[in-house]
């Protein structure tokens, strides 16, 4: 395959400069190695586990005992066990300063709500572990949190997990029921929510579905409300209700103690995206999170103390625990609560100019979308600070490269990562030493020996197959919350291929130590048995300036499948005969004559995670009039029923649910 072109490129002293370089030289003197790139860099932290975390443990000076052994059954995965002898408290490791520093910025769509010094973070921090200590919160205790992303929620996490309690949360749009799928699992004993939140310019009431939640959680003994939208908001309807302001008061600030705890000690529940059943509630580790984090930010995103980071998202994503460890890295923690199109889509770059950003993460959902809107940052806002960029959420399609470079910010390093929920880190991480290439994920994380396997379950090269972790690495999950026997779990990860974490994307390692990913390898395509990922068809179809964003399935027909685009167009525009062949064409010309669609249909909206990724197994069993098991996971639940009983789909959807 033809090698794209380079979009950017380190300078010298920049590489000479960055934290992994400082890094690499200094594990290279202690354990002796004769290397001096970073594919050879990468291969030893995966062939030499033991000295990789060891070095990521000492080098970055994480804080805890960490005990002589560093991996035991390091053969097996499941079953490896890291640092069995260390004893660590993660928010220990994030409230290292003390100084008149921003720990946290908060912004919402008003603009600059609060700022948090290092030094206040600590207080807040003692006074609200004083309150949990007083209403006898343990380690293990689960404390979950139904908030915004907003100081307050940091603040409640670090006081949970200095306890040694376990942290949960979700954002304050789920429904009733959404909430309760995912907490009624995991029997919290402190509930935090805030009174509500402002979205688009709507203030949301949060406190009756507060209430409903409540009184159906038997587990809870509190329930805190945060002021939000208004001052003193009216908790006398919610069973154990008390004020955040009324629960802080009688503890004053003091000297955080924290509880030392094995490396293995639960730390989150973070849950599946709930969209064809009940959310299964993922388990993972303080140690695994902590040493995990460290390498991400110090090594991948090469943060500097004092640097400034954000990422978009809510509590109800992967992303708000990497977020929130930023302060690991000494680095401000950006906060934002709202839409990300609010002033005319601009109020991100505004933040990011007032603030001096240093790192900007968001979805490639939202690049393309301001990408559409015409947006121009690199003329419009003074973003010098800012070094990176990155993406994630679903691929980052190779035009969105195109318009990064060209109307937001030459000199950056603009980095397409791909991990998840499910492992808390990377699988493709950034490199802030490495090249830009245009649409390729720049490299394998550290420590991850990630593979491409086909079918027969051998690694390949230039061949898109199954993205696989052959290895065992610091943050597998403890295992699924509730799973007699880990059953689902195993089956969750490692049924395909056992012994080996099979993570469900579809992907391509490049020789160069590059990847793509091509999407969810349970949403792949598969006319005439050839595999398909969704996402070379979006590239395709997405590029074309009428389309806004698009959802593609395969539908069973005749016996095989066949390809179904759906189509959201720009406002007031509709899909002719012409712009059909438009698509077809585009489709057939930049993959192969089986990506082109059989049908393409427009429609008014396309379903979405509250963490905005379309959900194309939704719209599949919707298509197929097969069940949806769980739509309070969508943000617009609404829109299944635009795919309902399509009239260009009757036949086969009657066909297909008889074979169902």
């Amino acid at each position: 395959m033809s090698v794209p072109p380079i979009l950017w490129q380190p300078t010298q002293a920049a590489i000479a400069g960055a934290n992994l370089t400082r890094f690499a030289r200094a594990a290279i003197r202690r354990w002796k190695l004769k290397l001096n790139t970073y594919p050879d860099f990468y291969r030893w932290s995966v062939d030499h586990p033991e000295q990789f975390w060891v070095s990521v443990w000492d080098s970055l000076g994480a804080i805890g005992e960490r005990g002589e052994r560093a991996l035991v059954d390091g053969h097996r995965m499941p079953g490896a066990k890291w640092f069995p002898d260390a004893r660590l408290n993660f928010a220990e490791n994030l409230l290292k300063r003390r100084d008149a520093g921003d720990a946290l910025v908060f912004w919402d769509e008003t603009g600059l709500r609060r700022r948090v010094s290092w030094r206040e973070l600590h207080r807040l921090v003692s006074r609200a572990q004083g309150a949990m200590r007083q209403a006898g919160i343990r380690p293990g205790d689960r404390v979950a949190a139904f908030i915004p992303n907003m100081p307050e929620t940091c603040v409640l996490a670090l006081a949970a997990i200095s306890l040694g309690a376990v942290w949960s949360s979700c954002s304050p749009d789920f429904g009733t029921s959404g909430v309760l799928d995912r907490f009624g699992q995991i029997e919290p004993k402190l509930l935090f929510c805030a009174d509500g939140y402002l979205y688009n310019g709507k203030r949301h009431d949060c406190l009756d579905r507060v209430r409903e939640i409540s009184e159906q959680l038997p587990s809870l003994e509190r329930t805190v409300v945060v002021a939000h939208l208004s001052d003193a908001p009216d908790v006398s309807a919610i069973p154990r209700g008390v004020r955040f302001a009324d629960w802080l008061a009688p503890h004053a600030p003091r000297a955080v103690t924290y509880e030392r705890l094995p490396f293995a000690h639960p730390l989150y529940i973070l849950f599946t995206s709930g969209t064809t059943g009940v959310p299964k509630c993922i388990v993972h580790c303080a140690g695994g999170a902590l040493l995990q984090g460290h390498k991400m930010y110090r090594l991948h995103f090469d943060a500097k103390p004092r640097d400034r980071f954000f990422y978009y998202t809510t509590c109800n994503w992967v992303m708000w625990n990497l977020m929130f460890a930023g302060l690991g890295a000494d680095a401000g923690v950006m906060l934002y609560d709202g839409s990300p199109f609010a002033r005319d889509a601009t109020i991100l770059w505004d933040f990011a100019e007032a603030e001096r950003f240093t790192h900007f993460g968001t979805s490639a959902k939202y690049i393309d979308a301001i990408a559409k809107r015409g947006l121009r940052p690199r003329a419009t806002h003074r973003i010098d600070a800012l070094r990176m960029i990155i993406s994630t959420g679903s691929p980052l399609v190779p035009e969105s490269f195109d318009y990064v470079y060209r109307d937001v910010k030459q000199n950056l390093c603009l980095s397409s990562i791909s991990g998840g929920t499910d492992l808390l880190a990377g699988f493709a991480d950034a490199n802030p030493i490495l090249p830009v290439y245009r649409g390729e994920l720049q490299c394998r994380s550290l420590g991850m020996d990630v593979q491409i396997f086909d079918e027969q379950g051998r690694p390949q090269i230039n061949q898109p197959g199954e993205l696989v972790c052959t290895r065992p690495f610091p943050s597998v999950p403890l295992g699924f919350w509730n799973d007699p026997g880990d059953r689902k779990f195993h089956a969750a990860y490692f049924e395909g291929y056992p012994g080996v974490w099979t993570h469900g994307d579809w992907a391509m390692l490049t020789e160069r130590g590059t990847m793509y990913v091509y999407g969810r390898s349970d949403a792949t395509l598969n006319p005439g048995g050839v595999r398909i990922g969704t996402a070379e068809i979006y590239r395709q179809v997405e590029r074309i300036d009428a389309v806004e964003e698009s959802v593609v399935i395969g539908q069973q027909w005749q016996g095989d499948v066949r390809v179904i685009l759906f189509v959201r167009l720009r406002a007031g525009l509709v899909l002719t005969a012409e712009l059909q062949d438009r698509i077809r064409q585009s489709v057939r010309e930049n993959t192969t004559p089986r990506h082109v669609p059989a049908k393409i249909i427009q429609v008014a909206d396309i379903p979405r995670t509250k963490n905005n990724k379309v959900v194309e197994l939704a719209v599949k069993a919707v298509v197929h009039g097969w069940p949806v098991k769980n739509t309070d996971a969508l943000s617009n639940p609404e829109a299944l029923e635009l795919y309902r009983e399509l009239p260009e789909l009757a036949a086969a959807s009657i066909a297909a649910s008889s074979s169902a």
